[in-house]
């Protein structure tokens, strides 16, 4: 298995900041969510004149290194079809506030409450951390007055992809995902020939021997941000698959993807999953060209899935 693999990445062109104007019938804001007390910068997207008081929903975010800014097309889309659409950003990531923890020892005696030099923990790549947002981002979607709790769907591409995947095992009001371009297992990142570094890394942090890495660094090819191997090791959403057996789960794959062997990610979870599932290979386009070439595609392939199973 290649190491290289697992990760997907957003290009430049996804990262654009440019200054955003919603569709005239598109209700658009922005909003807070809490994740583990840390606060996430969303974006919501809804009909401006919707048909009914309650709407099916879709909860977006991107990959490794992308923002909340980079999926605005798809979710005015989706909202311009009767969608309630939130996208968000992870903690440390985009707009979004970091994770914090002390850079050195807490005051002592002290209070719940104590004055303290802090360190941000920003641009690091921790699946675990990250579905903790998605959960949040989810508690939070749910308690939206529009927001139709018996039809909420998971939209993730490339490494969020598996992040659906992880999210619809463990809360069963998600009855359906659109997985495109997904890697969906850790291991090949932090397993095999990295093994005894991952523990070894593992070790060293939790001894206080080995810090967070600085924001912005490239580990893994071109990827902004550091990955946090130990948690990749304990992360695969592939193997749980069927434990969301009333989820209807889309996937889409790159004909010619060169990040990671399909036949390990997508491919495979579609083979293990029991339930209701389609898989689509769009031909001709490697792991970007479904932003590009195949955005159009891919966006209506997830809009008929959500409109068959969420409306």
């Amino acid at each position: 298995m290649r190491t290289s693999l697992l990760l997907l990445a957003c290009s430049p062109v996804l990262l654009s900041q440019a200054p955003y104007q919603a569709p005239d019938d598109v209700a658009f804001r922005k909003a807070d969510i809490y994740s583990e007390g840390t606060r996430l910068s969303a974006e919501v997207f809804s009909p401006k004149r919707p048909a009914t008081a309650k709407l099916p929903s879709i909860l977006m975010a991107h990959g490794w290194g992308g923002t909340a800014s980079a999926l605005r097309r798809d979710a005015a889309a989706f909202a311009r079809e009767g969608y309630l659409v939130v996208t968000f950003d992870y903690r440390g990531w985009g707009a979004s506030d970091s994770r914090i923890i002390l850079a050195g020892p807490a005051p002592s005696p002290h209070t719940n409450r104590f004055t303290a030099e802090v360190q941000e923990v920003r641009e690091v790549v921790d699946p675990l951390d990250m579905a903790a947002d998605w959960f949040n981002a989810l508690h939070w979607l749910a308690g939206e007055p529009q927001c139709d709790v018996n039809r909420i769907g998971l939209w993730g591409s490339s490494f969020s992809g598996g992040l659906v995947v992880y999210v619809a095992a463990r809360d069963s009001r998600v009855k359906a995902i659109h997985s495109q371009v997904g890697s969906l297992d850790g291991r090949s990142l932090a397993a095999g020939a990295n093994l005894a570094k991952t523990y070894e890394d593992a070790s060293k942090r939790a001894r206080g021997e080995l810090q967070y890495p600085d924001p912005g660094v490239k580990v893994v090819g071109n990827l902004r941000g550091a990955p946090i191997p130990a948690r990749f090791l304990i992360y695969t959403p592939v193997d749980d698959v069927n434990n969301a057996p009333k989820c209807a789960m889309q996937f889409l794959i790159a004909a010619k993807e060169e990040l990671f062997d399909n036949r390990e990610h997508a491919i495979k979870a579609y083979n293990n999953f029991k339930g209701t599932k389609t898989l689509v290979t769009i031909p001709d386009i490697t792991h970007y060209g479904i932003y590009y070439q195949a955005w159009e595609q891919a966006h209506r392939l997830a809009l008929d899935w959500f409109n068959k199973y969420l409306k």
